[in-house]
């Protein structure tokens, strides 16, 4: 029986003992073998999503990239799966670099970015030779020609504009306005000169310019402003100092269903309109197509995933709300105290009994706010019910914590009836093995 709530994986279904499914496995069997929170990933969807994204963008252009952001996710078996499909992968710090090149993932298809990257960063993407560096201000500028100099390495980058749009989503992560920590704004010239100053550089090499908007967009028509913008500058750029643009990065940022409601842009119309809006904007200002890139995060592995609960108590307010209290919160799903991210839920062990009270569901953690779905639909949740949040298979490990000594979930990659654990779920042990007693 299918099950009437889109955020949940593609292959979900209540299967025979009414329990609900994932990739052939019962979510129950799982929270019982692994326990709670339980990360819980369909890796088919995954793959997928992956090769959407290919197919799509290869049937507007011969030439282009699709690059991962691995802060949705990541881990040594999802860089596995993005390299084992083809996919390039954006790195934006030494950790997630670290993760990638534990995996054997291959150093020239990654991209480093980040705003305030240390000389030690820096310093393991010129060792370990990325592919490309994506230069976001002047000190980095300086910093990163010393340090290929030091290693007698030409580092190619890109050069992250910051064009002044407003991406239509939560002011925390619009990341293409003209106030943003990213990036270096057109306005005043300042861009161009920075270009002029990477041309300039001995030991670097221009290869491009990069933009990311923001994150959970719904509507495309920012992105058309943004590039027209980015094709504008690089012709300026071509006009002034004689340089090609070879690669046009316009960011991720595609949206995922969070609920019922959400209506997110598909794959397909969004490479359609990037690919589309390049080409008409460098024909434009008289320039050659370049090779398109994106960096698609959210919209991979979002709604391939969900986390398990179990439900511990429930409290009844009289005349003011029912909350229903799990056995995590704010440690492994940050998104709604962070930005108000809004989730739906769902009982595994009873997903088809019609709901019969509105909840809300709270999390174990020492804050008012700790809430994790307000106004739930549900079947009279009780306690040692298993509690599932679709849609977080972004940024619900990547932000995950130890607040209040919680920790860190297990994830699992399901798929074809058959569970396998990627990352291992920490002990207690696990939260003081870097401390030191005094003595």
């Amino acid at each position: 029986m299918d099950i009437a709530v889109p955020p949940l994986p593609n292959s979900s279904k209540i299967n025979q003992a009414g329990n609900l499914e994932v990739a052939g496995c019962d979510v129950t069997e799982l929270t019982a073998e692994f326990g709670t929170p339980l990360y819980i990933y369909d890796r088919r969807q995954i793959v997928d999503n992956c090769r959407a994204y290919r197919q799509a963008f290869a049937a507007h252009t011969g030439d282009y990239e699709i690059i991962y952001a691995s802060k949705a996710f990541t881990c040594l078996a999802m860089t596995q799966l993005v390299a084992a499909e083809g996919l390039s992968l954006d790195v934006a710090s030494g950790g997630e670099l670290h993760v990638a090149l534990r995996s054997w993932f291959p150093p020239q298809r990654i991209y480093a970015h980040g705003n305030a990257n240390t000389h030690d960063e820096l310093g393991r993407y010129v060792r370990n030779e990325v592919g490309h560096v994506v230069i976001d201000s002047l000190d980095e500028l300086a910093a990163l020609d010393s340090i290929a100099g030091e290693h007698g390495r030409k580092q190619p980058v890109l050069l992250r504009i910051t064009p002044g749009i407003e991406a239509h989503t939560h002011d925390y992560i619009q990341t293409g306005k003209l106030d943003s920590k990213f990036g270096l704004c057109l306005a005043e010239g300042v861009a161009l000169d920075v270009a002029a100053r990477i041309l300039a550089a001995e030991n670097l090499e221009l290869e491009g310019f990069h933009m990311h908007i923001g994150s959970q967009i719904f509507s495309l028509e920012p992105y058309v402003r943004a590039i027209a913008l980015l094709a504008d500058f690089a012709a300026e750029c071509r006009d002034r100092f004689g340089f090609v643009c070879n690669i046009v990065d316009v960011g991720g940022g595609l949206g995922a269903s969070y609920t019922t409601a959400d209506e997110p842009v598909g794959i397909d119309e969004f490479a359609r309109l990037i690919t589309g809006t390049v080409r008409d904007e460098m024909d434009r200002v008289g320039m050659e197509m370049p090779r398109i890139a994106v960096e698609p995060g959210r919209s991979i592995v979002a709604n391939a995933g969900l986390t398990a609960y179990t439900v511990q108590a429930v409290k009844d307010i009289p005349g003011i709300r029912t909350y229903i209290a799990v056995d995590g919160g704010m440690s492994d799903n940050l998104r709604p105290m962070l930005y108000g991210a809004r989730y739906e839920a769902v009982l595994a062990n009873r997903p088809g009994a019609a709901p019969t009270r509105t909840v809300t569901v709270a999390g174990k953690h020492c804050e008012s706010g700790d809430i994790l779905v307000k106004d739930a639909e549900l079947p009279d949740p009780r306690p040692g019910d298993i509690l599932v949040t679709p849609a977080t298979g972004a940024y619900g490990y990547s932000m995950s914590n130890n607040y209040n000594g919680q920790p860190r979930a297990a994830v699992v990659f399901v798929q074809e009836g058959d569970a396998r654990v990627v990352i291992r779920r920490e002990e207690y042990e696990d939260l003081v093995r870097l401390h030191e007693r005094l003595e």
